[in-house]
């Protein structure tokens, strides 16, 4: 017996059992029937087994054999059908389930809202979300865990970068806003005389976010005391609401109401207004409808934080 029957001969016979003649097989095949009767000779040959008894005058009669093999075979042929449709599917970009990565303030403030409206779109893949980092993300990406990930650069030599194994689109620039711990009474809005002799937080000493304040500083002659470092917004956030410190946030955590005990700091004209880049990054060629679609709406999304983030405070 070979190990695997002809699927030609497979479907053939499956015709015949169906019909309960060759002729009417072989009229819906567009075979003749003998060539009908040859296929299921060389099947039974194959296996070693009688399928169908041949009565002359009589409608053919299916064996135990033959009914065992035709339920087999109508499973084996369903299955088939639904191969090629998926993978039709995936030739057309219909994929089951994308994984995405996606760095925590973005999943916390940016990626709800995104997602509603995507999902309120359309139906698609299955969106699983990973909360990850930049630098963890990437090798992720390139590996073909993550389809796409969400990521921010502060400075434009650090990475992710555009190579043969990584596509890196600019989706927008955040902006990076100077805040201090709200004090009530306050007479006139904080400047950035005021913070010289304060404490600062920041990353830590070679994070990027920290290596862009010291250049930033540098440019206004400046040096401020970073005495609080963390790798966390949020606990930024919480130290400079406290009084503790005063640091650069990005405009995404400060916006649609979240500025509660913080103020903006107003900068001197000749202050360089800070941002950080948010990229896709994905893995080179097409890639699925979906992927762009949320890339579109993240960008929509930053446009609008960046349009409330350049509206800080001026001085002068």
């Amino acid at each position: 017996m070979k190990s695997q029957p002809d699927l030609k001969l497979l479907a053939t016979f499956l015709a015949v059992v169906r019909r309960g003649s060759m002729a009417e097989a072989a009229a819906e095949l567009g075979y003749v029937p003998s060539a009908v009767s040859q296929h299921v000779a060389a099947l039974e040959r194959d296996l070693g087994v009688e399928l169908i008894v041949r009565r002359p005058g009589s409608r053919l009669v299916v064996t135990g054999a033959g009914r065992s093999l035709a339920q087999a075979a109508e499973t084996l042929f369903d299955a088939t059908a639904r191969f090629q449709d998926t993978a039709a599917g995936i030739a057309n970009r219909e994929i089951a389930e994308l994984r995405f990565g996606i760095y925590p303030s973005a999943m916390t403030y940016l990626i709800p809202g995104v997602l509603a409206t995507l999902r309120a779109r359309r139906g698609g893949p299955r969106l699983r979300l990973v909360v990850v980092e930049t630098d963890e993300g990437v090798p992720r990406v390139t590996s073909g865990d993550l389809d796409l990930l969400v990521a921010y650069r502060y400075l434009p030599e650090d990475p992710p970068a555009p190579s043969d194994s990584l596509s890196v689109t600019l989706l927008g620039r955040e902006p990076l806003v100077l805040v201090t711990g709200a004090e009530p009474g306050r007479r006139r809005p904080p400047v950035l005389a005021d913070c010289l002799e304060r404490e600062w937080v920041s990353g830590h000493a070679r994070n990027p976010d920290r290596r862009l304040l010291q250049r930033w500083a540098g440019r206004l002659g400046i040096a401020p005391q970073v005495t609080l470092e963390t790798d966390d917004l949020h606990s930024m956030l919480a130290m400079i609401r406290a009084g503790l410190a005063v640091g650069f946030i990005p405009a995404t955590l400060l916006a649609e109401g979240h500025e509660t005990g913080v103020e903006r700091v107003a900068l001197p004209p000749e202050a360089d207004p800070l941002h950080r880049e948010i990229l896709a990054v994905s893995r080179p060629g097409a890639r699925p409808p979906v992927v762009d679609e949320l890339a579109g709406l993240l960008a929509a999304a930053l446009e609008k934080v960046g349009a409330l983030g350049a509206g800080g405070p001026r001085t002068g």
